[in-house]
């Protein structure tokens, strides 16, 4: 059985958004237990030159649901960011990705199949099919930003694990 563009793309996107909002449920469990804000989550980065948590949680959810978007209207166009936010929100910032994802039909996806879809960023023009779009940049940026979240709250002690990024596995049995 050949995969599907919408097997490359929904069920995948899905699969992590649900494990974002288990690991965020985590946080907040986490917090409780300890008498914590995870609102002192919301700015906190790796790094003083990375995007703080919520660019992380923010990013994901756009490259979700905008990038399954892409594919049907042939332009990756995201809201603006919203900024700082308190947790609570960027819950519910995942909680509205998964609904948006539960919503795109697979066979209008898969009619999506080779068509094009162009890209602007700055100067850079790029070039995609709907495979190559969702296979070589919205997965890999959904990614990064969302093991990025995941790793800001790993690294202030929230008790999370490799388990809790994989979320529900696809498995055949």
């Amino acid at each position: 059985m050949a995969t599907s563009l919408y097997d490359l793309s929904v069920p995948t996107f899905l699969q992590t958004m649900r494990a974002i909002g288990g690991f965020l449920d985590r946080a907040t469990e986490h917090c409780a237990e300890n008498g914590t804000d995870p609102d002192d989550f919301v700015e906190a980065r790796l790094w003083p030159d990375m995007a703080p948590f919520h660019f992380q949680i923010e990013a994901a959810w756009h490259h979700a649901v905008w990038g399954v978007e892409a594919l049907m209207t042939g332009a990756f166009t995201p809201p603006g960011l919203v900024g700082p936010v308190p947790f609570a929100e960027l819950r519910s910032m995942i909680a509205k990705g998964e609904t948006a994802l539960e919503a795109f039909v697979r066979e209008e996806i898969d009619t999506c199949a080779g068509k094009e879809l162009d890209m602007q960023i700055g100067p850079r023009r790029l070039a995609f099919t709907a495979e190559t779009f969702i296979l070589s940049f919205s997965l890999p940026n959904f990614h990064f930003h969302a093991v990025t979240a995941y790793d800001i709250l790993r690294s202030r002690g929230v008790p999370i694990g490799k388990r809790d990024y994989e979320g529900h596995l696809r498995t055949s049995g």
